[in-house]
């Protein structure tokens, strides 16, 4: 399994038309093959930060499936106009501490 991190800033005074927004999204990626689960967390220090976290089946499934399937621009539609910045989206994947 490969969690998807990215933290998300949103423009000032945009949480509540973003929540809205991500309320719709969250159905387009859970529904991308190989997406296992979808959080968005909202940061409690600030009031603009948010954290997306998506459980995949592989790293391909994100990179090379959801990213470049058409749910991916119905995704981009709805979300990235509420970015500033741009996030840095990175994989990560369980150690095995055993």
């Amino acid at each position: 399994m490969i969690l998807e991190h990215a933290v998300l800033e949103v423009r000032p005074g945009q949480g509540p038309a973003f929540e809205a927004a991500f309320a719709e999204a969250k159905y387009i990626i859970a529904a991308s093959p190989g997406c296992q689960g979808v959080r968005l967390e909202h940061c409690v220090e600030a009031a603009d930060r948010y954290l997306l976290l998506v459980e995949w089946e592989s790293l391909q499934a994100h990179t090379g499936g959801f990213r470049d399937s058409p749910a991916y621009g119905q995704w981009r539609a709805l979300l990235h106009h509420f970015y500033d910045p741009f996030p840095v989206v990175e994989h990560f994947e369980a150690v095995d501490s055993a």
